[in-house]
Parts: C-alpha cells; sequence; structure tokens
C-alpha cells in the first residue's frame, strides 16, 4: 500500500528553511525526538545527509505503550493497531535546536506522529495537547501558559537501595538546612547552573528566573509565559539539558516528585490564562480587581475535574509521598487569591495579567499531559458553565486531603470521567490508563526493606 500525505503537509518554504537550518549550523546528525508517556525522549539519530525534512523517520506505535520499566499492559494489542505498525513522523521546524553538548554539530527536532494514512497519532502527547488547543481555538481562545520547574541536584547515585543525597557545593560542604530563596546557596552551584544557562541560551528556552526552594540544593526554574505547545516543548527540552549540565559536574539532576524522605516534594506549577485573537486577556473584569465570568467558568472546571486529571498531574507511585505527605503541597480543590496553601491560587496582578495557578502537577509530570489535562478541565468547566467555591482565605489545609491517595486511586476517576475522557481522546486515555495501571502492579510487587525491617519477624 502506498503512502497517502498527510492532511497538513509541511510547506514548501518551511521544508526548505529547515535544510537551510541544517546546512547553515554544518549539522552531521539530527536527533529525531518524540515525547513519550513518561515526558522523556524516544526516538531516532539520523545523518544529517539522510533526514528527510518533510518525513523526518519512522517508529512503531508501541512505544507509546510501554511502562517505565520497559514492560507492556497484558492487553497491549487492545490498545495499538491491530499490526502494531509504524508511525510517520514530521519534523516541526519550530523546534530545531542545537544540541550543546554534542561533540559534533547535532540538531534536536522534536516530531509529530502521524498515521499512515495521514491522521495525527492518538496516543502521542504533543497531539493530546493539541487536539485540546484545537478545542480551545473552536471558540475562539488561546491559553497562555507559563510553568515553574522545580528539581534537585543530588549526588550520583548507582545503588538503588541507598538514600539520595545533596551534593557538596563550592565550599566543599552539603547543605543541611532550609535554604528558601538563599542568593548564596544558589551560588553553591555555579558552575552547574552556568552551564545549564548555556546550553539554554544555545537552545533559545525562554528561561525567566531561578530561585532555590526550601530542600537541599531544591531549585527552580520559572518560564516566560506563551502558548501552551511552545511551553510543554521547552520543559520536555529544559530536563534533558538540566540532566546534561548536572551530569557533566558529577551530579545528578533529578525531577522526581519526592526523591528524599526528609525534603519537600518538587512541583510543576502551572500559570494559566486564555486570551482572544488580538491577546486581550479574558480573565479580566470589566474593572480592576474583578474577574470575567469566563474565568469564574474556567476555575469551576478545575474544581470540577482536576480530581478525575490527577493520575496526568501524578503519573507515578512515588507523586503521591508528594501530595500526602509534602507540607505545602496542595490537598485539595480550594482556590484563594494569593494563598498557597490552595491548589489553585489566582495571584494579585494587574488586570492584563489575570490568571490561575495550578499547583498540582509534580516535576515528574509529562508537561504536555499535564498542560493538555489542566486546560481541559478549564474547558469543561467553560462548557457546561461551572461556578467556583467560594475562596479561602485562610489555611486550605484545615480542610483536608480529597485528592487521590494513589495513582491506583488516580487512574479509577480518570475511567469514570467520560467528558475527560472524551476531549482527551478515548483510545489515549485507555491506553494511558493502561500503561500507568501495569507500572503501579509492578511497584506493587516490590517488597520494601521497610518491610523486612518491620515485618519479617514481627507479624
Amino acid at each position: 500500500m502506498g503512502r497517502k500525505k498527510p492532511v497538513a503537509p509541511v510547506p514548501a518554504e518551511v521544508e526548505s528553511e529547515l535544510k537551510r537550518w541544517l546546512e547553515g549550523h554544518s549539522i552531521t546528525e539530527v536527533e529525531c525526538l518524540v515525547p513519550d508517556f513518561t515526558g522523556n525522549a524516544r526516538g531516532k539519530i539520523v545523518p544529517a545527509t539522510k533526514y528527510s525534512h518533510e518525513w523526518g523517520t519512522r517508529l512503531p506505535e508501541g512505544i507509546f505503550v510501554t511502562t517505565v520499566t520497559g514492560e507492556y499492559p497484558d492487553n497491549y494489542y487492545d490498545l495499538v493497531s491491530a499490526s502494531d505498525s509504524d508511525m510517520y513522523l514530521r519534523p516541526d521546524a519550530e523546534t530545531r535546536r542545537v544540541v550543546p553538548w554534542a561533540a559534533d554539530p547535532t540538531a534536536q527536532i522534536i516530531h509529530d506522529c502521524y498515521t499512515r494514512d495521514g491522521r495525527q497519532h492518538e496516543l502521542a502527547p504533543r497531539n493530546v495537547l493539541r487536539r485540546v488547543l484545537e478545542a480551545f481555538a473552536e471558540r475562539g481562545l488561546r491559553p497562555v501558559v507559563a510553568p515553574e520547574v522545580e528539581f534537585f541536584l543530588v549526588q550520583k547515585n548507582t545503588d538503588p537501595d541507598f538514600p539520595l543525597q545533596p551534593p557538596a557545593g563550592r565550599s566543599g560542604r552539603p547543605e543541611t538546612a532550609r535554604q528558601s530563596y538563599s542568593v548564596d546557596a544558589v551560588n553553591e552551584f555555579d558552575p552547574i547552573l552556568d552551564l545549564m544557562y548555556d546550553y539554554c541560551e544555545a537552545m533559545e528556552l525562554d528561561v525567566d528566573t531561578l530561585i532555590h526552594e526550601s530542600g537541599a540544593a531544591q531549585l527552580e526554574v520559572n518560564f516566560e509565559h506563551a502558548d501552551a505547545m511552545s511551553r510543554a516543548d521547552q520543559v520536555f527540552l529544559f530536563k534533558r539539558a538540566m540532566r546534561e549540565a548536572a551530569l557533566r559536574h558529577g551530579v545528578y539532576a533529578t525531577f522526581l516528585a519526592m526523591p528524599m524522605e526528609h525534603e519537600p516534594g518538587s512541583a510543576m506549577h502551572l500559570h494559566q490564562s486564555l486570551v482572544d485573537a488580538e491577546g486581550r486577556n479574558l480573565f479580566a473584569g470589566s474593572r480592576t480587581g474583578e474577574y470575567s465570568a469566563l474565568f469564574r467558568h474556567y476555575l469551576g472546571g478545575l474544581q470540577r475535574y482536576v480530581p478525575a486529571a490527577m493520575a496526568f498531574f501524578a503519573p507515578n507511585v512515588n507523586s503521591y509521598r508528594r501530595l500526602v505527605l509534602g507540607e505545602v503541597s496542595p490537598k485539595n480543590v480550594e482556590w484563594g487569591y494569593d494563598n498557597r496553601t490552595c491548589g489553585l491560587r489566582v495571584p494579585v496582578d494587574l488586570p492584563e495579567n489575570s490568571r490561575v495557578e495550578s499547583r498540582f502537577a509534580g516535576s515528574d509530570a509529562n508537561p504536555y499531559l499535564a498542560i493538555a489535562a489542566t486546560l481541559a478541565c478549564g474547558l469543561l468547566g467553560i462548557r457546561e458553565q461551572l461556578e467556583p467555591a467560594p475562596p479561602i482565605p485562610g489555611n486550605a489545609h484545615d480542610r483536608g486531603l480529597t485528592l487521590p491517595r494513589s495513582l491506583h486511586e488516580a487512574l479509577e476517576l480518570l475511567r469514570q470521567c467520560k467528558p475527560l475522557e472524551e476531549l482527551l481522546g478515548s483510545r489515549f486515555v485507555a491506553a494511558y490508563a493502561a500503561v500507568k495501571e501495569k507500572e503501579y502492579e509492578t511497584y506493587f510487587r516490590v517488597i520494601s526493606s521497610w518491610e523486612r525491617e518491620f515485618l519479617l519477624l514481627n507479624v
């Protein structure tokens, strides 16, 4: 069977421009990147002389139905096509970047996944986000997003049974006390962070600010507000760059949600708003200090549907340690003005900067799926004209934990939520839930050292 062209082929001028860019940078190899369910890069490395500027390469669709341990769900062949066929990858020219740590001139380009007959592949996380953005566009709405990504620097650890430890900084000593917003504590890791900034500049990433968070060697990077797809792309690329910069200095950068027992968790807070075709912020009310009906409906949608979407914000078994045990992590779907104890914080700002900050996602979340999920919740609120509960002026933690306590509970809520399933795509939700259920089952089979120490001879 001959291969059909996609519904929206790469325009000739874009293809030519990409080719000129590769030649202008003397690129010898091209990394064809596809974000998988975990948010990591899958793909192939292709010599530049053999790289197709219209169709990058092919990959088996089974990469999306693979667990973090490399296993497959029991119903694997119910989730992929009957022939377990290839996907056709098309480069997104706007995502082209140099690979600053490569020995030879190398490009990295994020690719979109298509079926043989030219349809967007339903399992690709980038296409899931695109599906949600197209639903907004049908209403004349464009989401604007700004992620804040937290992570830890830790000593190299080759023994998974050995707890992680903070690395030594320039002083030769590891941190032992909370250093929130400490400039000197950030400067302890200047060599690593200088290299990170060099990588970000070479990759044209819109990193805005860097702060020290409350954990030992815990940092946070903020990105500038922009369209949702570009922000997801930038978080995806930043994680690669940050890990590489740390490795070059003999330490790990980890985005695990709760990597150490006595340290806080790492989040990926998502600031979000909606604008019209002229770029006007549609969350702002007619008078200063007021918010629009669209804002209320969006916020009401977040409150109603976030619990069902938690499997995207907290996608791993470890994620729920941050939510259940974390001192400042959200416990429920309450909202408030400039209230960081709420899962939904509305910063006090100028009308044109009206927005809501969703604080549910961990730094371990796939940025495409976390952004798609939070936007989907808001869009459902707009469709159903939902109203939010009254804002919380005090400590929202007093309202108790009403979010799922485990990945298993979160997946049950996701499977029961038909509106969210239809918006994100039924086939995608079925595949994602099956992969995550398999991961939970694999984790549940592991007998921990705690069980051997305290239960072996005492029960």
